[in-house]
């Protein structure tokens, strides 16, 4: 029994809990363990125990009030929720499990009913089929639909997050069969509409409530940081405004230090991928660290060789060892020492990297970061679609963390599936600006797919703060002028640039503090552009409108692209040079002298 009772002594509201028949030695077990559970935990996100009192020889529990409502109650009231306020909610439960199994209990009866919001926050209630995790006696409490397969067995932490992940999917859709022919799955994505629609939180769900325990999160703290990734990325999506967060497992987005300093257009790399941290519990982790401040990578090589002999049961040893070897093969084919030697160095480096992969695959067999690392080596074999496989395999582990859904849209696109890596290029560039590898890549697709506008607004979202904003700046010029764009196989070309485009080049260049060389050879591209535009009558003269300096009349514009072109052979030299003023003494205008 329950009821709702007043204390008049300290003035506050409080849940009176007894026993209905309290010779019911099966009831009675379940309140005594509720009572010894609720007097040792102390969370603001579980329901508070304040005594226990006896009375006429009954006992009952003196426990918090919490004035709210169920989640139970208001599925019921407004239907599924909205995805970011479900998650909210389940990630604030996931910290009070945390709490729990670090005490060594385990709730086993998880699902909406157990859940309170009160005012802005959650309370976990009714803790009454708790139990230690290595008790092997007891009754075992669980809900058909909610519980994992396993739990008859005996209850443990990954059949605790199984009924989380189980009480997320009630809350943000409608599952037919949920206790039948569902009782253990999910629908497919292509039957939900949510689902189809989130596919980071949809991988959760599915890892979240695999079949088999070992593919579920293994811990409260594990499943709550993917699920704040998600949370992270939904948010973003719907009010357009990105999360950026740092990551646990990866450092940030390496394009600005591997694509050198010039302004060449950047082509799609597996060197442009976060790097993953070092685990700091892995036994080699000192030596690891050592090792990577060689800066010659044949002496790191031979000293990350030497931890692996030292410490065999180093994983992080066997991983750097294989990345580094992925680095040097992916060298020798980019800087060839000779024309004979390049590919079979590679293939010998990659042979040795998944060598080293397979022997962590060896030692566990659960260890994402094998496919992390083999999906680089794929990469760098340009062998793209058996890397985004394994790019998939990562995804589906790591379904908050936005390298893998990075390392998945560069796998699709070397692989020409333009449409899916825009997707998964969109996604990540809408959720954290920190990422310009995918605004870069995304401009890529989108001019595959003959979207000029879309390549440019992509490539805009690089922040002013970030050290590949003028080189974005200088895509965007390059974008607006040129008249041979990319595009895919049955994708029409991209029209002529416009005079709007001419301006807003213009306008761009203008803005920017570029000098030197690279200033001209930018200048150069539009002026030739809109010259070539100009006599071949795409556009008509207009004296009011300057590019660069210059009106848009042809005589104006030959003398400012003869200016240009030789300011570029003042700054080259040999057959550059000739080439340049021959070109200069090509466009200048017609004279008598």
């Amino acid at each position: 029994w329950i009821y709702l009772g007043f204390d008049n002594l300290l003035s506050r509201y409080v849940v009176l809990k007894g026993l209905l028949n309290s010779e019911d030695a099966a009831s009675a077990a379940v309140a005594l363990a509720e009572r010894q559970f609720l007097a040792a935990v102390k969370h603001p996100n579980i329901v508070g125990i304040y005594n226990f009192v006896t009375h006429d020889a009954e006992g009952y529990i003196v426990m918090e009030y919490v004035g709210g409502k169920t989640l139970k109650e208001i599925r019921k009231a407004r239907g599924t929720l909205p995805v970011s306020e479900a998650i909210a909610y389940i990630h604030r439960v996931l910290g009070a499990f945390a709490y729990l199994h670090q005490l060594g209990l385990v709730y086993c009866d998880f699902k909406p009913d157990n859940v309170m919001l009160e005012g802005d926050d959650i309370k976990l209630i009714d803790l009454g089929g708790a139990r230690k995790i290595d008790d092997p006696d007891g009754d075992i409490y669980g809900t058909i639909g909610y519980a994992a397969p396993e739990a008859g067995e005996g209850p443990t932490i990954v059949s605790d997050l199984f009924t989380i992940g189980r009480t997320l999917a009630v809350l943000v859709t409608n599952i037919s069969g949920f206790s039948t022919e569902h009782q253990y799955t999910l629908p497919s994505a292509e039957s939900d509409t949510v689902f189809a629609q989130q596919e980071s939180l949809y991988r959760f769900l599915l890892k979240a409530t695999a079949p088999a325990a070992d593919d579920r999160f293994q811990s409260a703290e594990e499943m709550a940081e993917q699920l704040l990734g998600v949370l992270r990325e939904v948010v973003a999506v719907e009010t357009n405004m990105p999360r950026p967060a740092t990551s646990l497992l990866f450092d940030g987005d390496r394009l600005a230090t591997t694509s050198g300093g010039d302004f060449n257009p950047i082509e799609p790399s597996y060197l442009h991928l976060p790097n993953l941290l070092i685990d700091a519990k892995d036994p080699g982790f000192n030596a690891i660290l050592n090792a990577s401040m060689m800066t010659d990578l044949d002496r790191r090589l031979d000293q990350l060789r030497q931890v692996v002999k030292q410490l065999p049961t180093s994983i992080e040893a066997k991983l750097r060892l294989a990345n580094n070897f992925i680095d040097r093969g992916c060298m020798a084919v980019r800087s060839p020492q000779s024309s004979t030697t390049p590919v079979a160095i590679a293939t010998h480096d990659y042979t040795e990297a998944e060598m080293f992969l397979d022997r962590v695959a060896q030692q566990d067999a659960w260890d994402w970061r094998v496919d992390w690392y083999r999906g680089k080596c794929l990469l760098a074999q340009n062998r793209p679609q058996e890397a985004q496989a394994a790019f998939d395999r990562v995804y589906f582990d790591l379904p908050g963390e936005l390298a893998p859904k990075l390392a998945f849209a560069l796998a699709a696109e070397q692989g020409q599936n333009y449409k899916l890596a825009a997707q998964m290029y969109e996604l990540v560039e809408r959720t954290d600006l920190n990422y310009p590898t995918a605004a870069f890549g995304l401009a890529r697709c989108r001019l595959m797919q003959g979207d000029r506008n879309a390549a440019v607004t992509a490539l805009q979202q690089v922040p002013p703060t970030s050290t590949l904003y003028t080189r974005a700046k200088v895509e965007i010029t390059r974008i607006l002028v040129d008249r041979q764009l990319p595009v895919a196989t049955n994708i029409p070309q991209h029209p002529q640039p416009t005079i709007a485009e001419l301006k807003s080049a213009n306008a761009t260049i203008e803005a920017l503090t570029l000098e030197g060389i690279e200033k001209h050879r930018l200048d150069r591209q539009v002026l030739e552009t809109a010259l070539d535009l100009l006599t071949s009558k795409a556009i008509t003269a207009q004296n009011n409108l300057m590019i660069l300096g210059q009106p848009l009349e042809e005589i104006k514009l030959r003398q400012g692209l003869e200016k240009v072109l030789r300011s570029l052979a003042h700054l080259s030299t040999g057959e550059e040079k000739i080439v340049l003023v021959d070109e200069a003494n090509r466009v200048r205008p017609k004279t008598l002298f």
